[in-house]
């Protein structure tokens, strides 16, 4: 196995436990906000935790709805709520599965050009043939040439 695809089955492995939605869903008016109300904290209490006035800390949750806050703001407020702040990329299907269905969309474009001109002088693959070499191209994409896969859009 190559070492990118070694790379890629360990991160598939780690990232699958991130991959139900509704785990961390961000609660409708946001995490601070709900971490705030469940610790019986208001809004001037924490702009005191993290040095700021209150209207900042409104205008902190307003753009946590809006998903405009950085992470850096977002992290004064959670180191001020005693959390931290964990950032992730959730792929919504494996790397490998990602990988595959790239491949078998490149595969298909070049299978298509070569199969066209092979039917205009009557040699076309059969259906299953056709099958097979799909198969071992989306194989050699993803083994040995994994970075063609981004080349377009």
């Amino acid at each position: 196995m190559s070492p990118d695809a070694l790379a890629r089955k360990h991160l598939d492995r780690r990232l699958k436990l991130l991959q139900s939605k509704d785990a961390f869903a961000r609660p409708p008016r946001g995490w601070v906000r709900a971490i705030r109300d469940a610790l019986n904290m208001t809004s001037r209490q924490l702009a005191a935790r993290i040095g700021v006035s209150q209207s900042s800390v409104t205008a902190l949750e307003k753009s946590e709805i809006g998903e405009t806050v950085s992470l850096a703001t977002l992290k004064q407020a959670a180191e001020a709520l005693d959390c931290r702040v964990v950032y992730a990329l959730v792929p919504n299907t494996s790397l490998e599965d990602t990988m595959r269905r790239r491949a078998h969309l490149i595969a298909d474009k070049q299978l298509a050009r070569g199969n066209h001109t092979m039917r205009l002088e009557n040699q076309a693959l059969v259906a299953e043939d056709l099958a097979s070499e799909r198969e071992r191209l989306i194989d050699d994409l993803v083994r040995t040439n994994s970075r063609r896969l981004w080349d377009e859009p």
